[in-house]
């Protein structure tokens, strides 16, 4: 991660940590850099969710592109895995998606994609960042060399196509529940499953700058929950603020998180011979019992680190074709190179439809174990994690659990805390292997 760019983009409060001057500057360097040795124009495509704030950063990354040279065509309001659809199978030279995912509505972000639709590399992300701080000088482009706007919502509209064209049978007579949280997939997601047929009921499809994923999606899938149930519906789908990912919930209200997603594919994959390698690719933060059903479904797992960037990474070097994370970033490789949440719930509807089963009856052979995460601030995160002691009270809790759980310990990426997290077969398992860790990284000074 760099000083300004983390895992998933440049991300921060609006005009305090992310300012109109960044956006510009971003927007400045990239009209430069993929134009400095091409013939023609470089074309940027860009899309933006539903916060106020968008607006602001569109422009001023608009400002920065044409005046580097560069065209930049519009998509509006669409979802991040739209505009790395667009980008890789229109011949754009890279995207830029506005928005910081499912944080609150005063929150922006500026996520950069390149050609191939894939997260930019880290070496551009560099050089970007060494101009935001005023390390190089790129030039203006002059006269006929300005670059201009292109309204592109046609763009969104052949996503929009392209998703319809994936599903495998009508969904006619399903009534299907989507939670839009009030952001990127506001108009899309219904469009969809309109097309396709459903009895689509919608809530949270109503932006107006402020309530983007304010007590919607898939970060308060409770009101999904409640929603499904109340209405009698078959399926809920519920989408966070740029629709990356998908949290599911069954026809008797329960959660069916990413984990539960990865299973359920995983094993219709498997079962239709077209799981590549018999791998599904998760992070070090899906639950021991997704591992267990995995086993007793025959099937191999890998684990990255936290981040869709990493599980991508994973399936692209080895030729996986599944992947994702509990908090329902999900990536199917052959159709997408990011996490698409309305491409999630398609492949959910598809696997419910073709095996004519509910998604409760799916996701029944795998047993969720109990979790507890606790965060601890300290003054020095290696020094608390590499202490001798805490690393003896970890292997000490590890081999107390053995086979029925699992202990693991981490620094966070944006705070001053250690994490320490511990699955189980009982709840009071996981609190009391917990405090231990705990315990013994207070005792030994590391706390603030």
């Amino acid at each position: 991660m760099g000083k300004y760019f983390g895992t998933d983009g440049f991300r921060g409060e609006a005009n305090v940590t992310l300012t109109v001057e960044h956006a510009f500057l971003v927007g400045r360097f990239l009209g430069w850099y993929y134009g400095k040795e091409k013939e023609e124009r470089c074309k940027v495509v860009i899309g933006k969710d539903t916060r106020r704030s968008s607006y602001m950063f569109e422009y001023a990354l608009v400002a920065g592109l044409t005046a580097s040279g560069a065209d930049a065509y519009l998509l509006h309001v669409t979802t991040t895995p739209s505009v790395s659809y667009v980008v890789r199978t229109e011949d754009f030279d890279c995207g830029i998606m506005i928005s910081a995912s499912h944080n609150p509505f005063y929150d922006n972000g500026i996520k950069l994609i390149n050609s191939k639709g894939e997260k930019m590399g880290e070496d551009v992300i560099l050089q970007i960042e060494d101009y935001i701080d005023h390390k190089l000088e790129i030039p203006l482009a002059i006269k006929e060399n300005i670059g201009c706007t292109v309204d592109y919502a046609a763009g969104r509209n052949r996503y929009i196509g392209y998703l319809i064209s994936l599903a495998t049978r009508s969904y006619k007579n399903v009534k299907v529940g989507l939670d839009c949280a009030n952001g990127s997939a506001w108009m899309i997601a219904k469009s969809v499953f309109d097309a396709l047929g459903a009895k689509t009921y919608v809530i949270n499809a109503e932006p107006d700058g402020t309530n983007i994923n304010m007590n919607a999606g898939s970060t308060h899938i409770d009101i999904l929950k409640n929603f499904v149930k109340e209405n009698n519906l078959d399926v809920g789908f519920a989408f966070d603020g740029d629709a990356d990912r998908c949290i599911a919930v069954d026809e008797k209200g329960n959660e069916i998180n990413g984990d539960l997603i990865l299973y359920i594919y995983g094993k219709y994959m498997k079962e239709r011979g077209k799981l590549a390698n018999n791998t599904v690719v998760t992070t070090i933060m899906s639950n021991f019992g997704l591992y267990k059903a995995f086993d007793e479904a025959g099937i191999a797992y890998e684990k990255t680190s936290v981040g869709d960037k990493y599980v991508y990474e994973n399936m692209l070097q080895n030729g996986h074709r599944i992947g994702g994370e509990q908090s329902g970033h999900i990536i199917f490789s052959k159709y997408a190179t990011t996490g698409d949440g309305i491409l999630t719930a398609i492949k959910m509807m598809e696997v419910m439809l073709e095996k004519k089963s509910p998604l409760s009856k799916l996701a029944e052979p795998v047993h969720i174990y109990p979790q507890v995460l606790k965060n601890i601030r300290v003054k020095d995160k290696p020094a608390a994690q590499n202490d001798p002691d805490v690393i003896k009270a970890v292997e000490n809790a590890a081999k107390a659990l053995g086979n029925s759980g699992r202990i693991l310990v981490r620094e966070s990426g944006t705070e001053p805390v250690i994490r320490v997290m511990v699955e189980a077969e009982k709840l009071e398992e996981c609190e009391s292997y917990v405090d231990s860790v705990i315990e013994v990284i207070k005792a030994k000074g590391h706390c603030e």
